[in-house]
């Protein structure tokens, strides 16, 4: 899944978009309702591309994640968030059998279910595109200049004229 500027905000419900950088805060969008606001530094904010589940051998991306319960749901939405915790423990470990127990508390089960049903209300549950296997011919002969350690221009930098500097006046000169 692509979770790039999506943010989670520590005592504010939802989810948010991050829109652009402030001086002492970052602009956020609230995924449901649109409403923009500021997060301030003394905020807890967590990007959900950040975020990993840990489990017995390594951590698993967040995104990896809901890609398994995209898969097991069969693109429909997750277990309910309000369910029993002994519920929503074994729809969990029907996911990511090997959670790790002691560290993967209820409640971030219910997070996990949580985000992940708003981002499938919102139509937001995006596949990540595989990286080109091929490389284009530009992008080839930019890594062999580069290995050379010759300087490449790009097309639209070549094609432009020369600019001419002006001259400054030297500083025994006059304009009268």
């Amino acid at each position: 899944m692509v979770l790039k500027d999506i943010l989670a905000i520590s005592g504010e419900p939802g989810l948010f978009r991050f829109i652009a950088q402030g001086k002492n805060a970052i602009i956020v969008e609230h995924l449901e309702t649109k409403k923009r606001s500021s997060a301030y530094g003394s905020a807890k904010v967590s990007s959900l591309e950040d975020i990993a589940i840990f489990t017995e051998t390594e951590d698993i991306p967040l995104a990896k994640v809901f890609d398994l319960i995209y898969e097991k749901e069969n693109g429909g939405v997750a277990v309910d968030v309000k369910a029993d915790g002994n519920k929503l423990k074994s729809w969990f470990e029907g996911i990511l059998p090997d959670y790790s127990k002691e560290r993967v508390y209820v409640s971030d089960i219910k997070k996990v279910a949580l985000w992940y049903n708003i981002l499938h209300k919102l139509d937001l549950l995006v596949k990540e595109e595989p990286e080109k296997a091929e490389n284009t011919e530009e992008e080839v002969n930019v890594v062999k200049a580069a290995k050379a350690g010759k300087a490449v221009k790009a097309d639209s930098e070549a094609d432009s004229a020369p600019v001419k500097k002006k001259k400054k006046p030297s500083a025994g000169s006059k304009k009268e």
